[in-house]
């Protein structure tokens, strides 16, 4: 998966953070990637931007606030930076960047009582 071409890259998106258009224009420029790829990159890097946002968010209001009750709840950026943080973690995985690794089997194996 590795880009020996020099044809014309696709440059990233305008809305991404600075440092995500960089790490998008690395990932373009060192593997050579399908169209398909290219879109779940680009949900990799607003997965990665989202989280970004929420953990500034956190820094900024702490991880919970004081309901109407009285009541401290969780803030809704904790929920929002997990779940960018997984669909990262899951998309990177899905573009399998990684080329020295050796492949192994995707799935766990079989438990005893499903067989």
């Amino acid at each position: 998966m590795l880009n020996n071409s020099a044809s014309a890259r696709p440059k990233p998106p305008r809305h991404l953070r600075l440092a995500t258009r960089k790490w998008f224009a690395n990932v373009v420029e060192t593997y050579a990637l399908e169209p398909h790829h290219l879109k779940l990159l680009t949900l990799a890097c607003e997965a990665l931007d989202r989280a970004e946002q929420a953990r500034e968010a956190l820094a900024k209001h702490g991880t919970t606030y004081t309901d109407r009750w009285g009541c401290p709840r969780n803030r809704p950026e904790i929920a929002i930076e997990r779940d960018s943080r997984l669909a990262y973690a899951r998309l990177l995985r899905e573009l399998d960047l990684d080329t020295d690794t050796v492949a192994e089997p995707r799935r766990p194996p079989a438990l005893h009582s499903n067989r």
